[in-house]
């Protein structure tokens, strides 16, 4: 479906094996949209010594994914499709608004913002028309670059969800192993720990009515806050 609109020769690749190559394309720490110079309060809680060794980082993230990713992010992956699907500008932009207003520090918009920059100049590199679905939202997100390319590539919601759980969780877990620090063993046992939680948060998330969509993570927002004017730092606030 947009091998042609995008000018790229897929000669043959089917197009189930096409989607799932451009899903391991967007979900590579190697995209150039800045994933891993981010930790999302992470850094704070290793210098406060809230996690210091793999099982409270796994308990970190565990909390973070049943409590926003699961509620916040995968509903709106689905919501994002539809309405991508329907060039439904204005409720694009009610998602894009639900999705900022749900990042509860300067850092956290900071960060939705950039990536979401950063992707859609990389989108537009690629021949992906982001701009129509974009409307007159000034501050797009990564969320909604993702879900446009996935839906022009022909990668299904739930694929998305499997894509953006792991590119999420790979980014923090390596975050950690840098910072606690951690072997890069238990880096791999610790994702292996959380996605064993995967198929249950994708659970979740398709019994979320749209009035619920939402995060409450007060210890990752209060993480993140500090976090802004922590004295040392090597990820990006």
């Amino acid at each position: 479906m947009a091998a042609e609109a995008m000018g790229i020769n897929e000669a043959g690749l089917g197009d189930s094996q096409f989607a799932t190559y451009r899903l391991f394309q967007l979900i590579s720490p190697s995209l150039p949209i800045g994933g891993f110079t981010y930790s999302q309060g992470l850094e704070w809680a290793v210098e406060a010594g809230w996690v210091k060794d793999r099982a409270t980082m796994v308990l970190w993230l565990e909390n973070q994914l049943r409590c926003s990713v699961a509620t916040l992010e995968l509903p709106l992956i689905d919501r994002f499709y539809q309405a991508i699907e329907a060039k439904d500008l204005q409720g694009i932009a009610a998602l894009s608004n639900l999705l900022c207003s749900s990042r509860e520090t300067k850092e956290l918009r900071a960060e939705e913002v950039q990536r979401g920059k950063a992707l859609n100049v990389l989108l537009k590199q690629l021949e992906v028309p982001v701009d129509e679905y974009l409307g007159s939202n000034d501050d797009p997100n990564q969320l909604l670059g993702l879900c446009v390319a996935g839906y022009l590539w022909g990668i299904s919601p739930d694929a998305m969800k499997q894509g953006y759980l792991w590119s999420w969780a790979e980014n923090l877990v390596m975050a950690g192993v840098k910072l606690v620090p951690l072997g890069q063993t238990d880096g791999q046992r610790a994702l292996i720990e959380l996605t064993r939680l995967f198929p249950e948060m994708i659970s979740i998330s398709g019994q979320i009515d749209e009035v619920m969509i939402g995060s409450f993570t007060p210890i990752v927002s209060l993480a993140s806050s500090l976090h802004e004017t922590q004295y040392t730092r090597l990820f990006r606030s």
